[in-house]
């Protein structure tokens, strides 16, 4: 039933909530630090485990997968919830490691883009011709 995908989604959201809240006073931080993404890791590891043993039947995973993928827009809302300002008032180390996350994320982008082997030829086209054309008809 994809009732389950949502009972599924709702232990991993608070196991999530819990660890972000320990991971917080571990610390020193009076707040949650990373519960909805802690959330989203238990959730993907707990579907792909249930998945390999044949515990999730089709409709419990059609459910595991429409609130994995509603996680984003949450993210997204609570990302934007934060406060800016402050964070622009606290100094130049927001700058600094906003500019500095969006940089190395670049860098991996180009890498991996970089790092993609291409599309092995068949046999017997023409580099001339678009694929799927058949030269003699054309």
């Amino acid at each position: 039933m994809i009732i389950y995908g949502t009972a599924l989604l709702a232990v991993c959201h608070l196991l999530g909530i819990f660890l972000g809240d320990l991971l917080g006073a571990l610390l020193g931080a009076k707040t949650n630090v990373g519960g909805v993404g802690i959330a989203m890791i238990l959730l993907i590891c707990a579907r792909l485990y249930m998945h390999k043993r044949g515990l999730m039947p089709e409709h419990t995973e059609m459910g595991v997968a429409f609130w994995g993928a509603m996680y984003i827009p949450v993210v997204v809302a609570m990302a934007a919830s934060q406060n800016v300002v402050a964070a622009l008032r606290g100094g130049p180390v927001a700058l600094l490691a906003a500019f500095a996350s969006v940089a190395a994320c670049a860098c991996c982008i180009a890498l991996l883009n970089r790092s993609e082997r291409p599309a092995p030829a068949t046999a017997g086209a023409d580099a001339d011709t678009e694929p799927g054309i058949d030269p003699r008809h054309a």
